[in-house]
């Protein structure tokens, strides 16, 4: 009996040695390592997100109101003769018609002239109407002739003026016309086409069920690929009462901010209507949150495990999400490495 009794003894001790190694390899395989960061309050912002085609918002070609010889200004920024791409402020002259047989026939020069004699003549014929000189029927011809004088010589005015290109509004030159520095050019010529895109608009279509979230005047944060860094800022700035019973959307216009010219006329460009806004709200990537059959859950670490807590959310946008309930402010929420966790499961924290 001693003898066996040993025997068993010996096959014990291997055994649970065994047991012990596999314990300590199990226990080692269970630290999983993760990576968290603390539960914070800060703003979160939702969007409705829609795309489309930036137009300028406004455009003219400006054509020459008289015949005569074409040349085209300086730029006063370049110092060299307007081309494409030029910003042209509002109230420059871009182009300059030479004619001196027109400005001959106009005779601003002898219209001003007459213009002053009738205005002297117009003040004695006043004074002398004081004194009982004059009638009233020569008074009021001295006026009329003044009147008459007064609108031939606006006349001529104008009508000099039509040598002058002027740009109506701030715009970039997005056409120009070939044409020689003193070659004659006929009346009603096209001369140079200005297009200022310092505003945007830009169509979109939204879906029926966004019609109570959005309103015009709310503000939309506008982006493209060509500008990584960036974010313009638009505003709804139209709205159409009607859906269309084919594609079940409403139109809508914004109108886009882009004085810095960072946008160009064409671009397709991606716009986030702000519908709802948290200033101090708990907030988590949106992208750790796992649904299942018990709705929406994230992890937290805890003394080295992990614990599974169901959450309600609220507000979300593409990468954020609000958290109405299941989180407190300063908890350490699991960010990487929880798809193969399970509550309680002990956890390595990497980094916070």
């Amino acid at each position: 009996m001693k003898k066996s009794s040993k025997w068993v003894l010996i096959a014990i001790i291997p055994i649970m040695a065994a047991c012990g190694n596999q314990g300590a390899q199990l226990n080692n395989e269970l630290a999983i390592p993760v990576s968290v960061v603390d539960v914070v309050k800060k703003p979160i912002i939702q969007f409705i997100n829609t795309t489309g085609t930036a137009t300028a918002a406004g455009q003219t070609t400006l054509y020459s109101e008289m015949a005569g010889y074409y040349y085209l200004q300086k730029n006063p920024k370049t110092g060299a003769p307007y081309k494409l791409g030029d910003i042209v402020e509002k109230g420059q002259v871009v182009v300059k018609i030479e004619n001196p047989e027109t400005e001959n026939t106009i005779a601003i020069a002898t219209k001003k002239l007459n213009l002053e004699i009738s205005a002297l003549e117009n003040q004695k014929q006043k004074s002398l109407y004081d004194k009982g000189g004059v009638t009233l029927r020569e008074l009021k011809n001295s006026e009329v002739a003044l009147a008459q004088a007064n609108t031939d010589y606006e006349n001529a005015k104008i009508q000099l003026a039509k040598k002058e290109v002027i740009a109506p509004f701030r715009g970039a030159v997005v056409d120009l016309p070939q044409v020689t520095e003193g070659t004659k050019i006929v009346t009603n010529a096209a001369v140079i086409t200005l297009m200022d895109y310092s505003k945007l608009l830009m169509e979109i279509n939204l879906p029926e069920k966004n019609f109570s979230t959005v309103q015009v005047g709310q503000e939309v944060m506008i982006t493209n690929y060509t500008l990584p860094n960036d974010t313009l800022k638009a505003k709804i700035n139209e709205l159409s009462p009607a859906v269309s019973t084919e594609t079940r959307t409403f139109k809508g216009k914004l109108l886009i901010d882009n004085s810095a010219f960072k946008l160009r006329p064409g671009m397709f460009v991606k716009a986030d209507i702000e519908v709802a806004r948290r200033d101090s709200v708990i907030v988590i990537p949106k992208d750790i949150i796992v649904s299942g059959n018990r709705g929406k859950t994230v992890y937290i670490v805890e003394k080295g495990a992990v614990r599974e807590r169901i959450i309600t959310t609220g507000l979300e946008n593409e990468t954020s999400v609000e958290v109405i309930e299941g989180l407190k402010k300063n908890e350490r929420v699991v960010t990487k490495g929880f798809e193969t966790l399970r509550n309680n499961s002990k956890v390595k924290i990497i980094n916070q």
